[in-house]
């Protein structure tokens, strides 16, 4: 059931790098894996360069989330590699957080990580829709699960409403917060519509993860959450539409 053709947003460091890496450690690694980042040749994405040199499964992926043109030409690419095979799972992990409060938010501020969380998450599933139908197509005795045809929207227990009490004096990050409640409402329609296309929409938090956005002095090793996701990967199902989970397979609520 393990997903044979996976894109990843944002591979370039943290969980997306660290999740192509660990990928490729299972026993039955996926035959592609399209690693995704705003400037593959960058020299400060050469951990991400260094994999795919040394695995021929990995494809690197000029995208930028938030550029129609860009999308556009990363889908072309994804299109040829795949010759003509479904995309069995897209992760849209992409993101960025400005640390905001309610009395230093700004538009500016506010539209730009919008933009980023929830509009480019919009914009790629609707760029490789055809591509996750045509998974679902290609399996259709299989349930609702990765091994067939999902889609992951990155999230955060910080856009969970019933838990802001719990968490937002010590992390106010209005800007962020309020993208990944957005970003939980756009999973909860894409999951509503595109089940009668066979593809499962959930939401994942990953924790509070010690990357450049979580900080050093974050829970969890990037490691550790890593791993956790893919075992929640490989485990999800129709009874995992359209809600918020975490790493270690925790219900969220909204």
């Amino acid at each position: 059931m393990a997903p044979q053709r996976i894109l990843i947003t944002g591979c370039n460091r943290g969980i997306g790098l660290e999740l192509v890496r660990q990928l490729l450690e299972q026993p039955n690694p996926p035959k592609q894996i399209f690693a995704t980042c705003r400037n593959p040749d960058s020299p400060q994405n050469q951990e991400l360069n260094d994999l795919a040199a040394k695995n021929q499964n990995i494809v690197l992926i000029k995208l930028e989330v938030t550029d129609a043109k860009s999308l556009e030409e990363a889908t072309t690419q994804v299109e040829k590699h795949l010759n003509g095979a479904g995309l069995n799972l897209l992760i849209s992990n992409a993101g960025i957080l400005q640390p905001s409060t309610l009395a230093t938010a700004d538009a500016e501020e506010f539209l730009k990580v919008y933009n980023t969380n929830v509009v480019g998450s919009l914009l790629l599933a609707q760029s490789f829709l055809p591509f996750l139908k045509k998974a679902a197509q290609e399996n259709p005795e299989k349930p609702l699960g990765c091994g067939k045809s999902a889609l992951i929207n990155m999230s955060s227990l910080l856009g969970s409403i019933e838990k802001t009490p719990e968490s937002f004096c010590f992390h106010p990050q209005l800007s962020y917060r309020c993208s990944k409640a957005a970003l939980n409402m756009l999973t909860r329609c894409q999951s509503v519509d595109y089940q009668k296309d066979g593809i499962l929409c959930t939401a994942l938090h990953p924790g509070w993860v010690q990357t450049d956005m979580g900080g050093p002095n974050a829970a969890i090793t990037v490691e550790e959450s890593v791993k956790g996701i893919i075992k929640m990967l490989d485990n999800l199902s129709e009874k995992h539409s359209g809600i918020l989970v975490d790493w270690e397979g925790n219900t969220v609520p909204w």
